[in-house]
């Protein structure tokens, strides 16, 4: 067996196996959650509305993050992969990496200190900063990794710069980018947690109740939720890698 096959057999699996793991891991912990013999404090943290409505607010906060920096770093990646932008690439690079390079809760933290603002915005700005990177970064490599020969070649058949980035370059890069894109949303669902220092709601909340409040169940239960939905979008992520890509590199 070749090691492509044994990497597409690893692949299908893959997409298979991670949706159940965590769809079985969530209704294992929720079961022994909701037949435990609850104090008034876990029934209060441990009941289905709060449930959702602290999923809710984990994933909101989670894809505005993602969509701000899909907004902001594809565009800039391409712009500085233009000649004429390309000395600028190391300053933007080095501000990115100095974001993700930053403690998550010294950079939320720092944000609300300066700005005094809570709730959403407060969470997802700081986040944003923190998560852009690895789109920035791969929207570079995939655009700077396309063969100056198809470029070329574009141009030569009359092509304007603009449609040869649009039907060239950028098909070409998408599954770089998408892979980046990914990245970011993990990252965004894992820093959400923190989403609760700045009154920004999330899974967070849940952790944080149970460990000031020394209620096991609670902060279990927080903690795997949020496991499980960083999980559930790295599979939905994999999912978008395979089938939004373009068809000659699937």
């Amino acid at each position: 067996m070749t090691a492509a096959v044994e990497t597409k057999r690893a692949t299908v699996m893959r997409m298979f196996a991670q949706p159940i793991a965590v769809v079985v891991l969530v209704t294992a912990v929720l079961a022994w959650a909701f037949t435990r013999d609850l104090d008034a404090i876990e029934r209060q943290n441990i009941n289905g509305p709060v449930l959702l409505d602290a999923v809710w607010d984990h994933l909101v906060i989670s894809f505005v993050v993602t969509a701000l920096v899909i907004v902001i770093a594809v565009p800039l990646g391409i712009v500085l992969t233009r000649q004429w932008a390309r000395p600028a690439a190391p300053v933007f690079l080095g501000i990115a990496t100095i974001g993700q390079a930053s403690p998550s809760i010294g950079i939320l933290v720092l944000f609300f200190l300066l700005s005094g603002w809570e709730g959403l915005w407060a969470a997802v700005i700081p986040i944003t900063f923190y998560s852009l990177l690895p789109v920035l970064r791969n929207t570079m490599v995939g655009l700077q990794q396309v063969d100056s020969a198809l470029v070329d070649a574009g141009r030569g058949i009359g092509m304007s710069a603009f449609a040869v980035l649009r039907r060239i370059e950028l098909p070409l890069a998408i599954p770089l980018i998408l892979a980046g894109a990914r990245t970011s949303l993990v990252h965004a669902v894992g820093v959400a947690t923190l989403a609760v220092f700045v009154n920004g709601g999330g899974l967070g909340l849940l952790i944080d109740t149970g460990y000031k409040l020394s209620r096991l169940t609670v902060l279990i239960t927080g903690a795997v939720l949020a496991v499980a939905l960083a999980l559930l979008v790295d599979w939905l992520g994999t999912v978008a890698e395979r089938y939004l890509g373009p068809k000659g590199l699937r």
